[in-house]
C-alpha cells in the first residue's frame, strides 16, 4: 500500500487561497483524518488528492510519483463520499461491480472481487436487493463495497456518515475501524466529528482557514495541543477557558479575584502583568484540587455513566464541570469546584501554547 507526501501544497480560486501552504507525511496503511470546523479546507484538500480540484502550487506525491497532473482514473485512489450515489436500478450486486464491468473485467472476475467485497461487508444476503430496500448503513456498506473492488493503494472518505443517525453512526465507525484493520490500507478520512476522529485515527490533521495547526495522535493532540485552537477543539464537553493575569510568582484568575495558581510548572513563564487563558479539562476537576472556584449550577447534564454540571459565577462564563456522582444536584445549585493546578495548560494572548 502506498502513503502520500503533500509539499507545501497550496489552493486559490482567483485572488483567494484557500489551501495555505499544507505539508504532510502519511505512512502506509495508516488511517488519518482531516478534521476541523465547517469551510476549514478538509474536503478541498482530500479532492485535491483524488484528483477532482486541482493544485495550484506545491506538489502532490501517492508512493512515489508526482501526481499533480495524473488523472483521478490513474491515481490508484477509490473515494467514497457523504451521498450515497447508487444506481437505483440496480442491484447491490451490480451497483458493487459497476466499475469493474466498465473497465472491461471478466464476469467471472467481477463476481470474485464483488463477493469477497460482500463477505468483508456482510452484505451477502442483501446481494439481489435494490437501494430502495435498504437502510442508510447499508447503503453507505455498498458505497464502500464499491470502493473495495477496485483494489485502491488508498481510500478517501469525505464525511460518509454525515447522513446517518447517531446510532447508525456508532456502528458504521466499528465498521470503518474493522475494515481498515482487514484491509490494511490507507485511509484519509474526512470528518467535522471529532469524536469520529479521535475513535478512528491513526493520526489527526486540524485544519483551520487552509492551514494545519497541528498533527498527532489522537490522544496526542487531546493532552498536549500547541494552541488554543487545537485545546477548545479536540475534547467532548471542550477544554474551559479561564482568563488570568500574571502576578508575580502566580496567576489570578481575572474572573474568580480571589483564586491564583502558581506558575512555576510553566518552562516558560510570562512577565508581570501579562494576559494569559488558563485551559482546564472538564474531568480535571476533582474533590482534592488545589484551585477552587465557587460556582452556581444552570444546567445538569445526566448521561448514565457520567455528569457534567454547566454552572458560573455570577455573570461570568459557563463552565463545563465532571462530576463523580451528580444525582443529588440541582439547577441553581451552589457547587465548588476544585482542580489541580498541575493539569492546567496556558495560552498566551495570541493563543499560542506556553509550556
Amino acid at each position: 500500500m502506498s502513503g502520500l507526501k503533500l509539499r507545501d501544497v497550496r489552493k486559490s480560486y482567483g485572488s483567494v487561497e484557500v489551501i495555505k501552504g499544507v505539508n504532510l507525511d502519511i505512512d502506509p496503511r495508516e488511517f488519518v483524518v482531516f478534521v476541523g470546523p465547517s469551510g476549514c479546507g478538509k474536503s478541498t484538500l482530500l479532492r485535491m488528492i483524488a484528483g477532482l480540484e486541482g493544485i495550484s502550487d506545491g506538489e502532490l506525491f501517492i508512493g512515489d510519483k508526482l501526481m499533480n497532473d495524473v488523472d483521478p482514473s490513474r491515481r490508484g485512489i477509490a473515494m467514497v463520499f457523504q451521498s450515497y450515489a447508487l444506481y437505483p436500478h440496480m442491484t447491490v450486486r451490480e451497483n458493487m461491480g459497476f466499475a469493474l464491468r466498465f473497465a472491461g473485467q471478466s464476469k467471472d472476475e467481477v463476481a470474485k472481487q464483488v463477493a469477497e467485497a460482500a463477505r468483508i461487508l456482510e452484505l451477502g444476503p442483501l446481494l439481489d436487493r435494490k437501494p430502495k430496500d435498504l437502510s442508510g448503513g447499508q447503503r453507505q456498506r455498498v458505497a464502500i463495497g464499491r470502493a473495495i473492488v477496485r483494489h485502491p493503494e488508498v481510500f478517501l472518505f469525505d464525511e460518509p456518515l454525515s447522513n446517518l443517525d447517531a446510532e447508525l453512526r456508532v456502528h458504521m465507525r466499528i465498521e470503518i475501524a474493522r475494515l481498515h484493520k482487514e484491509l490494511a490500507t490507507t485511509i484519509i478520512y474526512v470528518t467535522h466529528d471529532q469524536v469520529e476522529a479521535m475513535t478512528l485515527a491513526d493520526k489527526i490533521v486540524v485544519l483551520r482557514d487552509g492551514i494545519v495547526e497541528q498533527v498527532g495522535a489522537p490522544l496526542t493532540l487531546y493532552d498536549d495541543p500547541d494552541n488554543l485552537f487545537v485545546a477548545g477543539f479536540i475534547g467532548s464537553p471542550k477544554m474551559n477557558f479561564l482568563k488570568g493575569r500574571v502576578e508575580g510568582a502566580l496567576i489570578r484568575l481575572t474572573e474568580f479575584a480571589g483564586q491564583t495558581i502558581p506558575l512555576g510548572r510553566f518552562n516558560l513563564p510570562p512577565s508581570e502583568d501579562d494576559l494569559v487563558t488558563v485551559g482546564i479539562r472538564p474531568e480535571h476537576f476533582k474533590r482534592g484540587g488545589d484551585a477552587v472556584l465557587d460556582l452556581t449550577i444552570e444546567i445538569i447534564e445526566h448521561l448514565g455513566g457520567e455528569t457534567f454540571a454547566y454552572a458560573r459565577q455570577g455573570d461570568g462564563q459557563i463552565l463545563t464541570v465532571a462530576v463523580d456522582d451528580g444525582r443529588d444536584l440541582h439547577q441553581g445549585q451552589k457547587i465548588t469546584a476544585r482542580f489541580d493546578a498541575g493539569k492546567a495548560l496556558l495560552f498566551a494572548p495570541s493563543g499560542r501554547r506556553i509550556r
